[in-house]
């Protein structure tokens, strides 16, 4: 661990279940809701605390107190860091074993749990991972361009990778034909972004040969370094006569066909989700209407089944190849993973974890997919919801 005893991060998109599922036990897994602005932000340490407080009664009825008291220090330290605590988002995702403590900035607020398990409980983090409402948008023009990643519900302009162009000149350098206009931006991201034009410009046809160029390049990067390892949907926002030249170009095959005809440059980024939504509602819709419908017809040739044992023993044998697990339900208990036996207990005692979140885990460590799914949209009452591969 670095000095502070903690890492610090927005939650990546191509987060490794092992990442999330490693750790030496006991594991402890906190999360909260928290807020971006003053004054709301001013209860969030407190209540971080609190729930620090709950972990630790629950780690002194199987640990030591010099034990438990190693275990808390970074959290306690998290909890005395000023700064972070005026800059957070909208959830908290805090994951801790002996090796010291992972921090998880979050696009979405998540329910209040603290808890001492075998393993990291890792449910929200996946359904932030795997949530059928996030994107990408891709702001561009002739000169920059601008990154976003957000959810139905938020939207943040994110850093591009060093490897992704910023710029025409970014992109072509000295390849960049003469004269043409560069590009110099000036202050920080949001509606507030500004950027300087320099030069007169050339001939229209140079212009445009070499837009064609940066838009080619942005492509690539866009893909390699994003849109390949998340997945995600990608929007271009951007004016009409952009877009078709950037479709005309790019082999990204998560760029959507629609998009957001103006410049984020123009709007506050509040209104670009708003539109970003606007676009992305129907699929999702129709996304979690498929896989209710999936398990349905499943289910009716024997081939699907929403009782939690016969899910455990399913995964056991390596049978499930797609759960749906319900978002926001815990069923505290146990599962045994080598004979698939599911035990119910009281959540506040030591080593027990989430029935479901187990499920999820083992689900894809033996290779099926896992989809965390909001209650109005589980075709089951139970929780979970499989289909078999035989």
């Amino acid at each position: 661990m670095n000095d502070q005893e903690y890492s610090v991060d927005t939650l990546p998109h191509d987060l490794a279940l092992g990442t999330l599922a490693s750790g030496v036990p006991p594991c402890l897994s906190l999360y909260q809701p928290t807020h971006r602005k003053h004054p709301d932000n001013q209860q969030d340490p407190i209540r971080f605390r609190n729930l620090v407080k709950t972990l630790e009664a629950s780690l002194l009825q199987g640990h030591s107190s010099e034990e438990t008291a190693a275990l808390l220090s970074p959290f306690h330290t998290l909890a005395n860091d000023h700064a972070f605590w005026t800059h957070t988002r909208d959830g908290l995702a805090v994951l801790g074993d002996r090796d010291g403590i992972r921090v998880y900035k979050l696009q979405r607020p998540v329910k209040e749990l603290a808890v001492v398990a075998d393993s990291f409980h890792v449910k929200p983090l996946l359904r932030l991972l795997q949530s059928a409402d996030r994107y990408q948008i891709l702001g561009i023009n002739r000169h920059a361009i601008r990154l976003f990643e957000g959810n139905r519900y938020a939207l943040d302009e994110i850093d591009p990778a060093p490897q992704v162009p910023r710029t025409l000149t970014d992109a072509l350098g000295d390849q960049l034909t003469e004269p043409h206009s560069t590009v110099a931006s000036y202050g920080g991201g949001g509606a507030s972004h500004s950027a300087m034009h320099h030069g007169h410009g050339g001939k229209e046809e140079e212009v445009d040969s070499d837009t064609e160029r940066f838009f080619r390049a942005v492509d690539r990067a866009i893909f390699t370094h994003y849109s390949k390892p998340s997945g995600l949907p990608l929007l271009l926002a951007t004016l009409p006569e952009h877009r078709g030249l950037f479709h005309a170009v790019s082999h990204n095959s998560q760029l959507a066909t629609n998009g957001i005809d103006i410049h984020p440059d123009a709007i506050t980024l509040e209104e670009l989700r708003l539109r970003a939504w606007e676009v992305l509602e129907p699929a999702y819709l129709a996304r979690l209407d498929a896989q209710a419908s999936s398990f349905e017809g499943a289910r009716a040739t024997g081939m699907g089944d929403d009782d939690l044992s016969t899910i455990a023993n399913a995964i056991a044998d390596g049978r499930v190849a797609t759960l749906l697990v319900e978002a926001d339900r815990i069923i505290p208990g146990r599962v045994d993973h080598a004979t698939g036996a599911v035990t119910f207990a009281d959540m506040a005692s030591p080593d027990v974890d989430d029935v479901l979140d187990d499920l999820a885990e083992q689900t894809m460590k033996k290779g099926g997919r896992v989809v965390v799914t909001p209650l109005n949209r589980m075709p089951t009452d139970t929780g979970a919801a499989a289909t078999f591969r035989f």
